[in-house]
C-alpha cells in the first residue's frame, strides 16, 4: 500500500508543481505602522543618446520641472558603479566587453588624486559622512575628482554643476584632463547625466546613486555568437515589435518642444505600454525554439539584471529609511522594477504617470 501511495505522489507531483502557489506574498505585508514609507517612482526613460539630431536638450526642461516638484531626496540611475567596474575589471575573460562598454576609465583620476576606486570611494564616503551645510567651492572640486576616481561621473558631474561657474576650474584634484572631461559630460546626451544628475544638482542633493548591475553578463562562445544574435533578432521580428516601434516613431515626431518631449515620456510609461514591452521582447525570446534555447538565456540574464538593480535601489534605501526616491532608467526596465520593489516591504511603488501630467 505505501508504494502505490508513493507512486501515485510521484505521478501528481509535476502538476503540484505547476499549480503550486507559494504561501507567502511580501507585497501583502506592507510596513512600517508607523513612520515614514520609501516613496519610489521608476521613470522609463528613453537612451537620450539614441535619439535623432532633432532632439535639443533644452526641451528637458518641462520635464525636469516636474519631477523637480515632487522633489525626490535620492535618485538612482542606470549605471554600474565604480566598485563594480574596479570587480568586473578582475575578470576580464567574462566582463571584457562590458568594461569596455560601461566602465569610464579612471586611471586620469588617479593620477590626478593619487586614489585608486576602492581609496576613493571610501574616501567620497566619508566626505558625505562629514559634509557641511555650506561647502566651500575648494571642497565641490574635491569631493567631483574623488568622485572621478572612484568611477562615479554622474556624481562627479553634480558636484561640477553645484558650483558657479566661475568656480567649474582646475584646482583641488582636478586637473586640466579632468575638467575637460566634466565639461564634456555637461552636453553628453545621457539621461543618467541631462535628467539625474541636472535634477539632484537643482534639488540641493550631493550625488546620485549607479544601481545598474552587470554581473550577470557573459561572453556569448565564439562558435554561438553568430547563432545568438540571429535567434533573437528573428525573436524581436514580431507584430508588436513592429506596433512599438510605430509607437516610438510618432512620440518622437517633436522632439525640439518641451511639450514634444513630455509626450514621449508619457508614451514611455503609460500602462498600455507594458505589455507590448513583453511580448515584443522577452516574451518572445521566452518561446525562442532553438535547441540551445538561447531566448531563455537572454531571459535569465535579463531577469537577473533587474533583480540585482532592484537589490541595489532597496540597499540606497535602508541607508535613510524613509525616503522619496527618483530611479531613472530605459523603458524596457520599468515594469520589472515596479513589480520586484512592490514586493518590498518597506516599498511604495508610485506611479509615475500623475508626475508627468
Amino acid at each position: 500500500m505505501h508504494r502505490i501511495l508513493f507512486a501515485l505522489l510521484l505521478l501528481t507531483a509535476p502538476v503540484a508543481a505547476q499549480t503550486y502557489r507559494p504561501p507567502f506574498d511580501p507585497s501583502a505585508h506592507k510596513g512600517p505602522r508607523s513612520g515614514p514609507a520609501n516613496e519610489v517612482a521608476v521613470l522609463g526613460s528613453v537612451h537620450l543618446s539614441q535619439l535623432p539630431k532633432r532632439f535639443q536638450p533644452e526641451a528637458l526642461g518641462p520635464l525636469l520641472d516636474k519631477l523637480a516638484a515632487w522633489k525626490p531626496q535620492a535618485i538612482a540611475i542606470e549605471d554600474v558603479s565604480g566598485a563594480q567596474c574596479a570587480e568586473l575589471r578582475r575578470y576580464p575573460d567574462r566582463y571584457a566587453d562590458t568594461v569596455a562598454s560601461y566602465c569610464p576609465d579612471t586611471a586620469p583620476a588617479r593620477a590626478a588624486t593619487g586614489m585608486d576606486v576602492p581609496t576613493a570611494t571610501a574616501a567620497f564616503q566619508k566626505m558625505l559622512a562629514d559634509w557641511p551645510a555650506a561647502p566651500s567651492p575648494a571642497q565641490r572640486r574635491r569631493l567631483s575628482a574623488t568622485f572621478l576616481a572612484a568611477g562615479e561621473q554622474a556624481s562627479a558631474l553634480v558636484q561640477w554643476l553645484r558650483l558657479p561657474s566661475a568656480e567649474r576650474r582646475t584646482g583641488d584634484g582636478l586637473d586640466t584632463p579632468l575638467v575637460e572631461r566634466l565639461t564634456k559630460l555637461e552636453t553628453r546626451r545621457d539621461e543618467s547625466l541631462m535628467i539625474a544628475a541636472r535634477l539632484a544638482a537643482r534639488l540641493g542633493l550631493e550625488r546620485v546613486h549607479a544601481m545598474d548591475d552587470h554581473s550577470a553578463d557573459r561572453m556569448t562562445p565564439k562558435a554561438d555568437e553568430a547563432a545568438y544574435g540571429a535567434a533573437i533578432q528573428k525573436a524581436w521580428d514580431n507584430p508588436a515589435g513592429a506596433k512599438r516601434r510605430v509607437m516610438g516613431e510618432a512620440a518622437e515626431r517633436n522632439l525640439s518642444t518641451g511639450p514634444g518631449l513630455l509626450t514621449l515620456y508619457r508614451a514611455h510609461n503609460a500602462p498600455g505600454i507594458v505589455r507590448m514591452i513583453y511580448d515584443s521582447d522577452f516574451g518572445a525570446a521566452l518561446e525562442e525554439p532553438s535547441p540551445q534555447r538561447f531566448g531563455r538565456q537572454y531571459v535569465a540574464y535579463w531577469e537577473v539584471r533587474n533583480l540585482r538593480m532592484a537589490a541595489n535601489i532597496r540597499d540606497m534605501l535602508g541607508d535613510r529609511p524613509g525616503q522619496r526616491a527618483l530611479v531613472v532608467v530605459g523603458a524596457s526596465h520599468k515594469p520589472y522594477l515596479d513589480a520586484y520593489l512592490h514586493q518590498m516591504h518597506d516599498v511604495r511603488v508610485v506611479d509615475v504617470m500623475p508626475l508627468l501630467r
